[in-house]
């Protein structure tokens, strides 16, 4: 019983540092952009290596996500006569939740370990403390262009994922399952409103900045060699991963409660 409550107060321990770190580095980074440390040329490089490179991964999960969630909607669906429902149960969906979600985890498991690694092996050879000696801060070199990269990068492709996702499943109902193209657009239309969208747009922002926050502090504090950086990675991707999808809980319940007024002043 006692082993149990020390690996029970470890872990929160662990939660409370991780909590402090990331604020800090957070607010690092917020005071680095106000007072107008941006390196503009490596915003531009990390936007080619964050967003366009990760197009391709992003745009396949979210068709064939799109594709499979269409399929076993209209399996069941259609067993009730409500076949027609296909299209917006699968475009809500991906708008509010499966799009943005799966999304920012590929981008985690793409870009954020490679985050990690990068600042990790960085500062494994001393780099980092080089940066200092020359009078650089690393947070504003290292942290602040990835941050606005990713804040760029990560709602477009969380969109381009909505929208293969949505293109897959008019794909496979319409050509797959014989239902009427228009109906089904029609009904995708009707049932998928601005706030729908929105939603999965804010929720990309803000598993961009967790992404970069989360992965940036594990990289910078990383040691023990080559076998730390392994290790810095690892816990990088699953920290952020669960982040995301806690966080996302949080987001769902409050977003539900404002977006509606906004679609309507819309």
């Amino acid at each position: 019983m006692t082993r149990v409550f020390q690996k029970v107060g470890s872990i929160a321990l662990d939660l409370v540092a991780l909590f402090g770190q990331v604020g800090t580095l957070f607010s690092g980074v917020v005071s680095a952009i106000a007072t107008g440390k941006v390196r503009w040329g490596l915003v531009g490089q990390q936007v080619v290596r964050v967003g366009i490179a990760s197009q391709l991964v992003v745009v396949v999960t979210g068709a064939f996500t799109g594709a499979v969630f269409a399929a076993q909607a209209y399996f069941k669906f259609n067993e009730l006569g409500l076949g027609s429902a296909t299209g917006p149960v699968v475009s809500v969906a991906l708008c509010r939740e499966l799009g943005p979600v799966l999304a920012a985890l590929m981008v985690t498991s793409r870009v954020g370990s490679a985050m990690t690694a990068e600042i990790g092996t960085m500062r494994v050879y001393e780099q980092v403390d080089a940066l200092r000696s020359m009078g650089v801060h690393p947070v504003d070199y290292l942290v602040v262009p990835r941050m606005i990269a990713m804040v760029i990068s990560l709602p477009i492709l969380v969109g381009e994922a909505i929208g293969f996702g949505i293109l897959a499943a008019d794909l496979l109902t319409v050509n797959g399952f014989g239902l009427p193209q228009a109906w089904f657009r029609h009904q995708v239309i009707l049932a998928t409103s601005a706030g729908d969208l929105l939603t999965g747009l804010i929720k990309g922002l803000v598993f961009a900045v967790l992404i970069v926050l989360i992965c940036c502090n594990q990289g910078l504090r990383t040691s023990h060699g080559a076998a730390g950086v392994g290790k810095s990675t690892t816990k990088a991707v699953v920290d952020t991963a669960l982040a995301i999808l806690v966080v996302n809980l949080g987001l769902t319940l409050i977003l539900n409660q404002f977006l509606p007024i906004v679609s309507l002043s819309l």
